[in-house]
């Protein structure tokens, strides 16, 4: 039994033009359910079939009928993974610097390979969020969206809660809860990992309290970077080390051969800290005078679009490997992010690969594939978890923060995305005359652009939560800058094989702050 579900972990997929990594890896296959598709296409179509039978149905003609989602099922679709959540008020008032936050998925992967996570620091202050991109699976994603802000929020603990925290543990005593989590109903915990991720946290904070100093308070941005390096050092070492239990063996070599990226935000009164590793980002939506809103992008890309970032992995290597180390715009030729949790394929030294590999569940050093050695392979490691930090005080203008995975910004421009945000969220809607581009348009296409547009501003609040407005735009904006339903029925309806060749997944949080609170402090 435990043969037959080991072989099953580590069954491999190829590797995939749309996704973060091209090679052989281990797939994650039941991190997370997903309600089956819309279309469902019977078992006896070939996925050469399908394609035909779905492309075919796009077509204006009388021989095929596309099916389209009505409104409703639309908006089911869009709001099953929404969450809100309103900072609580005090005597009618509410004296945080945030409002509140809007969160949501959509997926493309099945099952999903982003994760999420937002929670109130209980013994410190502030307030962290997250977007965990995963590839190669949905395992290390998972492991973040659990672990990452446990880890951030004792770095940012002083001596003096470490203590009591160790000495509680030490007498049996209840411990006080670190983070008040705010999760949407999907966004699990694995129970069966609780007690080696506290034993591993623990360890850390024996560590912290060994290098603190009485009275001294952690600074931000380097209790972030600290927290990010532990945190993918106790993966590889988890990975390594093993497990008794055999679920639990197999589980953490999912987490460590599978990779996320992490783009996380600490809001404490009027400080905003960004800590990003990989191609997450994070972009400030600002109110400028005449009631527009501009993008201010808090985050830098960690892949070869990056040119400081492909000098920075260039330089870590011998001047042999300056053409193979960044190879057709990926990491050894391979990998999109340059910068990822987990991912040990990229980290660890062959013969470490090897020893774990062949020690590892039955019949797993049997398999090929599971050996794959990334080409040109010399002077690991090439890849780091290390954050790169932001730190920006909140102004009055400063008015949300969005959070998104890649597949966000892949389908809108940040400028899009906050004016699309903070229309939604202020009701205010800047008529810009309409821009055609090089279409020609009739007068009659005209009018129906105007009508579409009118029909736009008087939905605004059929979503309650920004992030749903949001992703209803990203995958179902026209050329014109307008949803279009026909076009979002279709990318909705997509069968699980193509969904994933039109898009990603979709994970967005949009953090609100309060003016008020802010301008007075």
């Amino acid at each position: 039994m435990i043969m037959a579900a080991s072989s099953q972990v580590f069954k491999l997929i190829h590797g995939r033009r749309f996704g973060h990594i091209l090679v052989p890896a281990l797939t994650c296959q039941h991190c997370s359910q997903t309600p089956p598709p819309i279309f469902n296409p019977t078992l006896s179509h070939t996925f050469n079939q399908r394609w035909q039978l779905q492309s075919r149905g796009y077509r204006a003609s009388p021989s095929w009928q596309t099916y389209y989602l009505t409104p409703p099922q639309v908006n089911s679709i869009l709001k099953a993974n929404e969450y809100s959540f309103k900072v609580p008020e005090f005597d009618g008032k509410n004296l945080s610097s945030v409002m509140g936050f809007d969160s949501n998925q959509l997926p493309a992967n099945a099952p999903i390979e982003d994760r999420r996570s937002a929670a109130t620091c209980l013994q410190s202050r502030g307030m962290l969020y997250g977007v965990f991109d995963g590839h190669a699976g949905c395992a290390c994603a998972q492991a973040l969206s659990e672990r990452l802000f446990y880890y951030i929020a004792v770095s940012l603990l002083p001596q003096e809660t470490l203590i009591e925290l160790e000495n509680a543990v030490e007498s049996g005593r209840p411990l006080h809860p670190i983070l008040q989590w705010h999760k949407h109903p999907n966004d699990y915990f694995s129970k069966e990992a609780s007690r080696l991720y506290f034993s591993s946290l623990r360890t850390y904070w024996q560590e912290l309290l060994d290098l603190s100093v009485p009275g001294e308070q952690p600074d931000v941005s380097e209790a972030l970077v600290s927290a990010f390096k532990r945190l993918d050092n106790d993966i590889s070492l988890e990975a390594q080390v093993g497990d008794p239990n055999a679920y639990l063996h197999y589980w953490v070599l999912r987490v460590a051969f599978s990779g996320a990226t992490s783009c996380v935000a600490h809001v404490d009164g009027n400080e905003l800290h960004v800590a990003n590793t990989g191609d997450g980002r994070a972009v400030l939506g600002v109110q400028e005078p005449d009631g527009s809103f501009s993008a201010l992008t808090l985050t830098n890309d960690h892949n070869a679009q990056n040119e400081s970032e492909v000098e920075r992995v260039r330089s870590e290597h011998p001047s042999s490997e300056a053409k193979t180390v960044v190879k057709q715009d990926r990491l050894l030729g391979l990998l999109m992010p340059f910068r990822a949790f987990g991912d040990v394929k990229f980290k660890w030294s062959i013969e470490l690969q090897r020893r774990v590999l062949e020690s590892g569940p039955d019949q797993l050093h049997e398999n090929e594939h599971a050996k794959f050695i990334p080409p040109n392979y010399h002077t690991p490691p090439y890849l780091t978890a290390e954050p790169e930090v932001t730190k920006h005080r909140l102004r009055p203008q400063d008015r949300f923060l969005v959070l998104g995975s890649d597949g966000l910004w892949e389908t809108l421009h940040r400028q899009e995305v906050v004016r699309i945000v903070g229309e939604h969220l202020t009701g205010v809607h800047q008529q810009q005359p309409i821009h055609v581009g090089g279409f020609k348009v009739t007068l009659g296409q005209m009018q129906g652009l105007l009508q579409e547009r009118k029909a736009r501003v008087s939905s605004t609040f059929e979503d309650l939560n920004s992030a749903t407005h949001l992703i209803r735009h990203a995958v179902g904006n026209n050329e014109f800058g307008t949803v279009d339903h026909e076009r979002l029925s279709k990318m909705l309806s997509l069968p699980e094989e193509l969904a994933r060749m039109y898009r990603d997944d979709i994970t967005i949080i949009i953090v609100q702050f309060n003016p008020h609170v802010i301008g007075g402090q």
